[in-house]
């Protein structure tokens, strides 16, 4: 196997093991359906990391441990910031596997681009409005009735 591979993998594996510290912190830190949502992304972020480490052993590599605490940029005091910290995570957990998009192996590039794609999922599930249709693209002007159209009238 290719070691350039495994070590994109290992950094996949990192982010996978930070942002489990910080669900977990966040889990801890809310309630409700933000809650319910911190903990369905731990389980996947979980599920992830035992798959990443399964990857890099069945390549003969040795998966990264992970560390005894993580920092975070600050620790949210209500449901507002720790939603918006679960985004910045998963934004970080986005990087990591576009660099492993880069493996030389088709089976890696594969999956980085799915995980890619469940973790902006996950990110706008925590944003607290959704994004427009085309991001970039300048908003189409409101509409107003056009000059032919008039309201019915009695009789017609």
């Amino acid at each position: 196997m290719n070691p350039v591979d495994i070590e994109k993998l290992r950094r996949a594996l990192a982010a996978e093991h930070a942002a489990l510290f910080a669900y977990g912190l966040l889990g801890a830190r809310t309630s409700g359906s933000l809650r319910d949502r911190m903990t369905a992304a731990f389980d996947d972020h979980r599920a992830a990391r035992d798959q990443l480490r399964g990857y890099i052993t069945s390549r003969g590599g040795k998966p990264a441990e992970p560390d005894a605490s993580y920092a975070l940029p600050y620790v949210p005091s209500d449901a507002a910031q720790a939603a918006k910290l679960a985004v910045h995570l998963e934004n970080g957990v986005t990087a990591a596997y576009l660099e492993l998009a880069a493996a030389q192996d088709d089976a890696l590039r594969r999956y980085a681009a799915l995980a890619m794609q469940k973790a902006v999922i996950r990110s706008y599930a925590f944003r607290p409005a959704q994004p427009p249709a085309f991001p970039g693209m300048p908003a189409p002007p409101p509409a107003t009735p056009s000059p032919s159209s008039s309201p019915v009238q009695d009789g017609e």
